[in-house]
């Protein structure tokens, strides 16, 4: 019987990492017909079928077998024999199997952790055989109970296991226990700062928090997909931001127009006596002079002091998405409307009260429902 790793193995071992599974099963073949007694060759090939993208879990569970008829406590090839039975459709057989693993190597963290990735759905399984397809809650909570513990032991057999983290996260979320949940994606950030799902997760907790402007989202975002590129959560969570920046635009306008409807008395109470029409050249363009502080300081500024990620997620949801497109349509039209109502000289209010309530409405239509919609 051979435990040690020959060559053969460790480079049948590298060629599964590499996809190329045929090549490491001929590989592994030439080695078990030179020593059929080798536990690792055997345990490889389960691997290597395991691994592939048509896995064979007949054949894997056929080498794990193999493996522990010539040692039944072998670590490795226990591991693997659970893998193989999920895959052949026994996965209620494999907590037996990891029970094993735990009795032969209590002081080892790996058997503990998949214990608990797994047994909350074995118990769920045969809860619900049980009860006529309904898995009763108190059978889940206990699963999950359980399988906490077993999570919690496999996190102090190993403190810089991130698997073992990534599973009492699952079992933290699964029972609603959020402060647990974002304790485990802190963890997990220590041992792993660029962790797609934890930093995901992180980075929407701080970005939705209470008080959170949408510059500080969209650069909360921007910052962490720095770390994850591909992070579809990310992207969305990003885009989302940068939706709120532009809703903010439309905000800025309809200011301006407000300002325009106050420059030329729109809004006069009875009893009070509205400026005479037209207003003089040096009035409107005084009118210009609100607006373009509300523009400078409400736009031009926040946007240069944005990161340069955000400001390219601006450009490009734009040009992605038609709810964008039709916000800032809206404020551009509003800003057309002031700009009508203040420059040109009327010598009547009806018009520029058209104006007024044309720029107002297409934006007030919307903006109560199209807060989500960045598509």
């Amino acid at each position: 019987m051979t435990s040690a790793v020959h060559p053969a193995a460790e480079r049948a071992d590298l060629l599964i990492d590499l996809k190329r599974y045929d090549e490491a099963r001929e590989l592994l073949a030439r080695r078990l017909a030179e020593d059929p007694e080798d536990i690792r060759a055997w345990v490889k090939l389960a691997r290597s079928h395991l691994q592939d993208d048509e896995t064979d879990g007949a054949k894997a569970l056929e080498a794990t077998e193999r493996a522990l008829a010539l040692d039944p406590e072998d670590i490795g090839a226990l591991v693997m024999h659970a893998h193989a039975l999920r895959a052949a459709g026994r996965f209620l057989e494999t907590e037996d199997v990891l029970r094993e693993v735990i009795r032969v190597a209590p002081d080892h963290w790996h058997g503990y952790a998949l214990l608990a990735h797994w047994l909350w759905r074995i118990k769920a399984i045969r809860s619900a055989r049980a009860n006529g397809g309904e898995v009763r809650r108190e059978d889940q909570f206990a699963a999950l109970r359980e399988a906490g513990e077993l999570a919690q032991e496999a996190i102090r057999l190993g403190p810089e296991e991130l698997f073992a983290y990534e599973v009492a996260w699952l079992i933290a979320d699964m029972a609603g226990d959020r402060s647990v949940a974002d304790q485990l994606d802190e963890a997990i950030l220590r041992i792993d700062p660029q962790h797609e799902q934890a930093l995901a997760r992180w980075t929407k907790r701080a970005a939705t928090a209470p008080g959170v402007k949408a510059a500080e989202a969209a650069t909360l975002y921007a910052d962490a997909l720095a770390s994850a590129p591909d992070s579809a959560p990310m992207r969305r969570g990003l885009d989302e931001a940068s939706y709120r920046l532009l809703r903010g635009i439309r905000w800025l306008a309809l200011l301006c127009l407000a300002l325009a409807g106050v420059g030329v008395d729109l809004f006069v109470t009875q009893g009070e006596t509205p400026r005479e029409l037209p207003l003089p050249l040096g009035q409107r363009l005084w009118d210009l002079v609100p607006m373009a502080v509300v523009w400078a300081l409400g736009a031009v500024l926040r946007y240069r002091r944005l990161r340069a990620g955000v400001r390219v997620s601006l450009r490009s949801l734009v040009t992605r998405r038609a709810w964008p497109r039709i916000v800032l349509g809206q404020a551009a039209w509003a800003m057309l409307c002031a700009l009508l109502i203040t420059q040109i000289p009327w010598t009547e209010r009806t018009v520029p009260q058209v104006l007024f309530w044309a720029g107002l409405v297409p934006a007030a239509a919307t903006m109560w429902f199209d807060r989500k919609k960045t598509g």
